[in-house]
């Protein structure tokens, strides 16, 4: 059994590869005393990809160093940050975030039960933190809010107040998290000092900051998920990863920002202590490097071709990534792996700007369905079997819905009661009165006739979309077109489980928090 690392050999493990520190006497001092209490955050957006074995790779160091390291998904912050997860999407892609990085962190040999996973609504939305955000905005400047948040937030001409939130969030956190440190990207740099400016400012304690190097992409610049060639996906094929290495920036004698250079010396030295480049005998063999800088300069000095640099990454990365396809092959992953990322709908050629185009697909996204909560219910002054219902669904005004729901369900029923909306109906008159929405309902087949309405999951709110499971991306149309007969057609195909879920070909209603029932009526139809 080796020996436990001392205080000096700790701090080289935490600090190697680094490029910045922030509070470097504070970390040697905790490391005399006790064990480092460090967290990393990813914001659940964007495909996680190859680059993130670099934050991992770290992760494995400190706990090499004895750390107690805990990982924040951060799901409200992938929000706030200009809606990169659209919130129905948010529950989803933190799910596809926790199997990702768990199977990463497995692929290169950490054991995931020395780390403490947290989502970041586990906590974020407590009486406490919600104060503590009031009372940060109530001494931070908008100037000093913005600047933190430059290189992390996604900067557009308008941008939103959430953007502003952003920083206070991540601050906060170190507190809420009961850490001596926080890691990330130096591109996270402003963030960090504006922590360490206002924590102080509520009475919390200033927290180190570890920062790594923005690893270059493929493409010479930062490895981004919006820009497809510049990453390699973690579910990649290996035809795919051969392709895109072939592509990748790799200059003969050129180290400057040279992506695969980077993976090399952030990723696959520190995992393996050493690197073999792969080469046929005639071209001088194998080669094996325990010493980052020699391969660099050998690479400088084109001792070492780009191609046989790249056929050898291509080897070990496919190593690592392996165990994660493997994973994610089963159906149950792949289901949430394309419901979290559903493909974009493509415009057909020619239609791209021209403003009359009509989508020809009828698909379930194109409908407007949201939770809606009854703030009051009347009987039609001239029609006896309907209802005329105020019903909030997340608007600035609640919507006036006619309901033929008299003779099924009772008045008492229906008051505060939350339900599922269909909004983009074109408004209608029905006995004088205009119906802006119609509540959708399970019906059973035969006699004797009942009527249940939908009942969305415990804890929704107003406003929260329903959508059905992989059709959750897409903008649903501003108004159903009547002659077009949209809702019509997909509605033939709306049927009730024998579990008594609301379906569509088979296919579940969902909102974030989960299925769309009703009450008892198995096998019935929905309208």
């Amino acid at each position: 059994m080796e020996p436990a690392p001392g205080p000096q050999e700790k701090y080289q493990l935490i600090t190697r590869n680094l490029q910045e520190v922030l509070g470097e006497d504070k970390l040697m001092a905790i490391l005399k005393e006790r064990e480092l209490k460090i967290y990393w955050g990813t914001a659940t957006t964007g495909k996680p990809h190859v680059a993130y074995f670099v934050p991992m790779s770290k992760i494995a160091d400190f706990l090499k160093a004895g750390c107690e390291v805990t990982i924040l998904f951060a799901d409200l912050h992938a929000y706030l940050d200009n809606m990169k997860a659209p919130w129905e999407l948010l529950e989803l892609r933190t799910r596809y975030y926790e199997h990702v990085i768990k199977a990463m962190l497995e692929s290169i040999g950490v054991p995931l039960e020395k780390l403490r996973f947290v989502r970041g609504t586990d906590y974020q939305l407590s009486k406490e933190y919600t104060l503590d955000v009031y009372r940060l905005s109530s001494v931070v400047t908008q100037h000093d809010a913005k600047k933190a948040g430059a290189e992390v937030v996604k900067q557009v001409e308008h941008p939103l107040l959430s953007g502003l939130l952003y920083p206070g969030l991540q601050a906060l956190d170190e507190e809420y998290l009961k850490v001596d440190a926080q890691f990330g990207g130096v591109d996270q740099r402003k963030i960090f000092t504006f922590a360490e400016k206002y924590l102080p400012s509520l009475g919390y304690a200033k927290r180190i900051h570890l920062m790594n190097p923005m690893v270059p992409g493929l493409t010479g610049s930062k490895m981004s998920s919006s820009e497809e060639d510049s990453k390699i996906d973690l579910l990649d094929r290996k035809e795919d990863v051969k392709k895109k290495l072939k592509k990748a920036f790799c200059e003969p004698g050129n180290v400057e920002n040279n992506g695969v250079l980077s993976f090399i010396k952030h990723v696959l030295f520190p995992l393996k202590s050493e690197f073999v480049v792969l080469r046929e005998e005639k071209w001088g063999g194998n080669k094996t490097y325990t010493a980052y800088e020699a391969l660099e300069k050998d690479f400088a000095e084109q001792v070492v071709h780009p191609g046989d640099l790249k056929n050898s990454v291509e080897v070990a990365l496919n190593k690592l990534l392996d165990p994660i396809r493997e994973k994610f092959n089963c159906p149950e992953l792949k289901k949430l792996s394309s419901a979290a990322y559903p493909t974009p709908s493509k415009a057909k050629p020619g239609e791209k700007g021209t403003k009359n185009s009509e989508p020809d697909d009828v698909i379930p996204s194109r409908l407007d369905i949201r939770v809606g909560k009854v703030l009051s219910v009347e009987k039609h002054p001239d029609a006896d079997s309907l209802y005329v219902e105020k019903i909030d669904v997340g608007e600035a005004e609640p919507r006036t819905v006619v309901s033929g729901l008299v003779q099924f369900v009772p008045k008492e029923q229906l008051q505060d009661r939350l339900v599922v909306l269909l909004c983009n109906l074109k408004p209608q008159k029905m006995r004088g009165v205009e119906s802006q929405g119609m509540v959708l309902c399970a019906s059973s087949v035969g006699e004797p006739h009942q009527v249940e309405p939908l009942d969305p999951p415990a804890g929704c709110c107003a406003g929260e979309r329903v959508y059905v499971e992989g059709y959750e991306g897409g903008e649903p149309d501003e108004e159903l077109k009547p002659k077009k007969k949209v809702f019509e057609k997909l509605q033939a195909d709306f049927r009730v489980s024998e579990d008594c879920v609301a379906q569509w070909k088979q296919r579940n209603f969902l909102t974030k928090l989960g299925t769309v029932s009703c009450k008892s009526l198995k096998g019935g139809s929905i309208s």
